[in-house]
């Protein structure tokens, strides 16, 4: 099957949300899932955008998205995080992921980042397997913190 990877425009983001929201239903988490179709244009397309996105298309249909956005390590600099690499499920294996991850890769090089990075889940071996075939560090030494939107608004400070 042939396939274009390219930068992502706002009519794409109606199909890439049906494939986030594929992702959340792959992870077993489809109820953490908030973002509305208008924040998700506003937040990419809007006066300050939040993020980039590439998206690999075939005949006009989204097929898998590449989300990424500029960080900067105090101990690297300027950085891309590669938020959410997805391919459709039943597109996956014909080398669509391979052809976005190498575009996140050509724009960190580009940028001249300090570093790309992303998560993955420990259960995820498939995807574990394909970055370390790029030679990725899989680091589990970090743990991550968060505050959700509702625990922000209850902090009083």
């Amino acid at each position: 099957m042939s396939f274009e990877v390219r930068a992502a425009i706002i009519e794409d983001c109606a199909q890439a949300l049906e494939l986030i929201k594929e992702l959340a239903i792959f992870e077993k988490a489809e109820y953490e899932l908030s973002l509305t179709l208008d924040e998700f244009e506003k937040d990419g397309f809007g006066k300050r955008p939040s993020f980039f996105m590439y998206v690999a298309a075939h005949e006009g249909i989204i097929l898998g998205i590449a989300l990424c956005y500029e960080k900067y390590s105090t101990w690297k600099g300027k950085s891309i995080y590669l938020e959410d690499l997805i391919v459709t499920k039943s597109k996956r294996g014909i080398g669509i992921g391979k052809a976005l991850f190498e575009r996140v890769i050509r724009e960190a090089k580009h940028r001249g980042s300090g570093r790309l990075e992303w998560q993955v889940l420990d259960w995820n071996t498939q995807a574990i397997d394909f970055y370390k075939s790029y030679g990725a560090e899989i680091d589990d030494s970090w743990l991550n913190g968060r505050f959700t939107y509702e625990q922000l608004k209850t902090i009083n400070l």
